[in-house]
């Protein structure tokens, strides 16, 4: 790791014939992550959620990013370079050569990085930043919104824009920066984070019983199993925005066994969930969405069946906020595997802008 960084830094002094500013490192420890994630105990950042992001600042032309993954297989990073999205970037296992960003001029630059695939893909490791003049930086100061979801809220299936649909692997086509949620807090100027999983629902996935969103929303990789347990502590959210039900109205994958949807235990399952939002968040405006994805009969189940939760919700809790209410537009989606693409969680966004921004008050 020391001596890929000392190559850098010798090629940044080369190379031009000249002597360049000076190089320097800025450490994980340094960096002021927002999202899903955690510090590792030897002092990394530990990139845990969709879009889960750090950001610093350069001087010069090109700085180097070192991120590494634990296992053999492989994860995405995306960035942004002066507020404008550059590209996702692969991290091979078992590699431990920088990301080399390059811009078009001498700076200063600002670098936003983000975790491009849900926490349950596994995290992405940030060791540190080689380059001139380097500078940790901080979320503004703004609203914090918390999306609580499954795959349509990871950007799962998003982006085919590099390997086609029904190639590679399923987190191949994540795409978190793209997603509804971070897009849509993008245009409010809102912080955010991202609390969702590929396939889950509130009291069955999309083709077993589990586990469910409540079992694994206070574990920090939102895995059921995990040992470590989210600090609720770090963020007061404005609002949390939770849109489940579209796994729990799933006809399966006609292996496993799968009953029909049970209305009265997802509204039973689902009062009880937002109840324990509101015991993390008891200032937060408590916010739910229907899924685009589901249509017909279906989506009208879907809409009486959250009505009936903020009804309940609402009463046993007539000091706090309304729970407020969303329901999509159906869509046919253009994504892999049925989910909306990247230019569909554009349409969704622009949906949503208009009810978030009320919701906000701006």
């Amino acid at each position: 790791m020391k001596s890929l960084f000392w190559v850098f830094v010798a090629g940044l002094f080369l190379g031009a014939g000249r002597m360049a500013p000076a190089v320097n490192r800025l450490p994980a420890s340094a960096l002021h992550p927002f999202g899903r994630w955690l510090a590792a105990d030897s002092g990394q950042v530990e990139l845990i959620g969709g879009a889960a992001h750090v950001g610093f600042r350069f001087l010069g032309s090109t700085c180097a990013l070192y991120a590494y993954v634990t296992d053999t297989g492989h994860n995405y990073l995306q960035y942004e370079l002066d507020g404008v999205y550059q590209r996702r970037v692969r991290i091979m296992g078992g590699s431990r050569m920088p990301v080399i960003i390059k811009a078009g001029s001498v700076g200063p630059h600002t670098v936003w990085v983000y975790k491009a695939t849900e926490a349950t893909t596994g995290p992405v490791f940030i060791s540190g930043i080689a380059g001139q003049g380097l500078a940790a930086l901080q979320r503004p100061d703004a609203p914090v919104i918390e999306f609580i979801g499954n795959s349509i809220t990871c950007g799962a299936a998003a982006d085919a824009s590099e390997i086609p649909c029904g190639v590679g692997e399923y987190h191949d086509h994540h795409n978190a920066y793209y997603a509804y949620g971070p897009r849509v807090a993008r245009m409010l100027h809102a912080n955010y984070f991202l609390s969702s999983v590929s396939g889950i629902g509130i009291y069955r996935t999309w083709n077993r019983d589990g586990p469910s969103m409540p079992q694994v929303y206070e574990k920090a990789d939102l895995i059921e199993n995990g040992r470590r347990l989210w600090d609720f502590s770090q963020y007061k959210p404005a609002i949390v925005s939770i849109a489940l039900g579209t796994n729990d109205l799933s006809k399966g994958d006609g292996k496993m066994p799968r009953a029909p949807f049970d209305s009265a235990t997802f509204v039973g399952h689902y009062i009880q969930f937002v109840r324990l939002v509101r015991s993390k968040y008891p200032a937060a405006q408590i916010a739910l969405l229907s899924s685009p994805m589901v249509k017909g009969e279906a989506r009208v189940q879907l809409q009486n069946c959250l009505t009936a939760v903020k009804t309940v919700i609402d009463t046993q809790y007539p000091a706090g906020k309304q729970v407020a209410l969303f329901f999509f537009e159906p869509m046919q989606a253009r994504g892999c595997s049925g989910h909306p693409s990247v230019e569909d969680h554009a349409i969704l966004a622009a949906q949503l802008e208009p009810f978030f921004r009320r919701l906000l008050g701006t």
